[in-house]
């Protein structure tokens, strides 16, 4: 056996590109918005702040290792067995645990082409091989022939967000529900839905029904968005009885602490906060696609809250030129590169002075380019 001189990782660690997230501030500029992490931009429930405060007293004590009130929170405002509920450290906890405990080396982990960066990382953790299915060009939306095409023996895992990031597209149940009955039943549906509170869309649904009525199917949650809980890192899942099980098999004995658990109730319980959410980013996602759609700008079909933002190829207004006159303005949008979408931004829906901002400063750029 050859020498070793000193510890190695898997291979699968060292092609793994690290994460890097939004922006979150432009050097020499003041007050900068910050469009780039689709963050809540009316902060969290005054209810969740007040219970994080009041957790100060007991940060001597370990938490609740298994989260109990809050999963049971969780059931009453979702209409779940609480015993299906799993909490994590962010959603983003449990996507990796499910990629660990359902997948290792050789095996192959589906994900849609305009998928979330985090699914490549997970995959290549694990040391499995990553499979993209290819989207539509025409709406950047997951295409449940292209995930079924890649299907083969060695398939283990597919996780599918929904509604998407970045493309802010989503399928509709009965598309869910075609994909999970075409799977082989050893293969795992991971469905994250990340963004599920802001769609209000009939023809769409979280996924709920689809893991009450099979055996390979989890939905994934997180309060870092509609509950505007980023920095607490709170998420969970809902899944069948023995995917639940393997989990807390393998996650950490005090992954979520007792403060997030306590604003992540209060959360749950103000809904006068989460009808002024809804209303807010309904009201400033239409009014802005309404308005780029009027300077000739390409948009997805967002459901979430932000929006994904064509921009023409020549050089000197394309997104790299658009993204560089917006951060002038003092507004910092999302490129999306890493994404394999260089023609465009994605820009989080914001304040309403930001909304005004953005579409003032964009009717700039685009009548100096008309101009030129």
């Amino acid at each position: 056996m050859p020498q070793v001189s000193e510890p190695t990782p898997h291979p699968g660690v060292l092609k793994i590109t690290p994460y890097v997230g939004g922006e979150s501030c432009i050097p020499g500029v003041e007050g900068a918005a910050k469009l780039s992490a689709n963050e809540n931009p009316l902060g969290p429930s005054q209810r969740a702040v007040a219970a994080y405060a009041a957790a100060a007293g007991s940060l001597h004590s370990y938490p609740d290792s298994h989260a109990t009130a809050l999963r049971r929170a969780l059931g009453r405002r979702y209409h779940l067995d609480p015993d299906r509920i799993i909490c994590g450290c962010g959603s983003g906890d449990i996507l990796s645990l499910l990629g660990h405990a359902y997948a290792r080396p050789g095996d192959e982990i589906i994900y849609s082409q305009h998928g979330f960066l985090l699914y490549a990382l997970i995959t290549h953790s694990v040391g499995a091989t990553p499979v993209v299915a290819s989207e539509s060009d025409l709406d950047l939306r997951t295409s449940v022939n292209g995930v079924l095409a890649r299907i083969t023996p060695r398939t283990r895992i597919v996780y599918i967000a929904n509604p998407n990031n970045p493309t802010g597209t989503y399928l509709p149940a009965c598309e869910m529900a075609r994909l999970q009955k075409k799977l082989p039943p050893s293969v795992l549906l991971v469905i994250d839905a990340a963004y599920a509170e802001y769609v209000g869309n009939k023809d769409y649904t979280a996924g709920i029904e689809l893991v009450e009525s099979s055996a390979n199917v989890v939905m994934t949650r997180t309060f870092s968005k509609f509950y505007g809980l980023a920095a607490l890192r709170l998420g969970w899942a809902y899944g069948p009885p023995a995917v639940i099980e393997s989990l807390n098999r393998i996650r950490g004995p005090f992954n979520v602490s007792t403060p997030a658990q306590a604003a992540g109730i209060a959360a749950l319980e103000d809904t006068d906060y989460t009808t002024l959410t809804s209303f807010h980013n309904e009201r400033w996602r239409s009014w802005v696609t309404a308005q780029l759609r009027a300077l000739n700008l390409v948009l997805t079909e967002s459901v979430t809250n932000f929006i994904l933002t064509r921009f023409p190829k020549k050089s000197d207004y394309n997104s790299r030129a658009a993204d560089s006159y917006l951060r002038r303005s003092g507004l910092i949008a999302r490129r999306m590169e890493s994404y394999h979408l260089p023609q465009w931004l994605r820009i989080s829906i914001g304040r309403d002075s930001d909304m005004h901002l953005l579409v003032d400063s964009l009717t700039k750029f685009i009548k100096k380019k008309d101009a030129a």
